[in-house]
């Protein structure tokens, strides 16, 4: 498998007008790698799999799920709490500093949650952006409510701005943006409120 198959389907997912997704479109489709993705690795929980193969998931989920990736949680830090905070996540980095497709531009990567879970409150130098592909998830923009988000939707986090987001009964997928300043050195993870 390669991910000169997905790369150009998650293009599409940033259609909209704005600098972040603008600049995730073109890193998509103007990113080739002749990285052949080995069979075996991490799989995802089947309760992930299960909002993927729902009618009203994204459609670039069928394509995710063709890919051998090795979803892991993620390691933005090495907080402890944070460690402690991503067993139930899932996570591939497909650009970007740690990613399959060096990057020091930009971050772009999937993300997925079981269901029942949190993942507390953050900051970080990087504008990021969230675009949900399957399931639900409840997301949090400083001291705002939580705010339900089906796929599709978008949750926008400007730099240094707190967020948080956890999931109800059922779990999610998402794909991330990270820009400007994509590295992890600044990231402060705070925990669950």
């Amino acid at each position: 498998m390669s991910l000169n198959i997905l790369f150009p389907e998650l293009a599409k997912v940033f259609y909209q007008e704005n600098k972040i997704e603008s600049f995730a479109r073109f890193t998509l489709q103007n990113t080739t790698s002749d990285k052949l993705l080995s069979l075996g690795g991490n799989g995802l929980d089947k309760s992930i799999i299960k909002v993927m193969r729902q009618k009203n998931s994204h459609p670039v989920c069928k394509t995710i799920l063709e890919m051998p990736f090795d979803w892991i949680p993620p390691e933005t830090s090495q907080d402890p709490l944070y460690i402690q905070h991503s067993i139930a996540k899932a996570h591939v980095e497909l650009i970007g500093p740690t990613g399959l497709v060096k990057s020091n531009d930009i971050r772009i990567g999937l993300y997925g949650m079981l269901p029942n879970t949190e993942y507390g409150v953050r900051t970080h130098p990087a504008d990021e952006l969230y675009v949900m592909l399957a399931g639900k998830a409840y997301w949090q923009i400083d001291e705002k409510p939580y705010r339900l988000h089906y796929p599709c939707e978008r949750s926008y986090h400007p730099s240094m701005v707190k967020h948080a987001n956890r999931t109800g009964p059922e779990a999610f997928m998402s794909i991330y943006v990270w820009c400007g300043d994509v590295s992890s050195k600044n990231y402060v993870y705070e925990g669950i409120r």
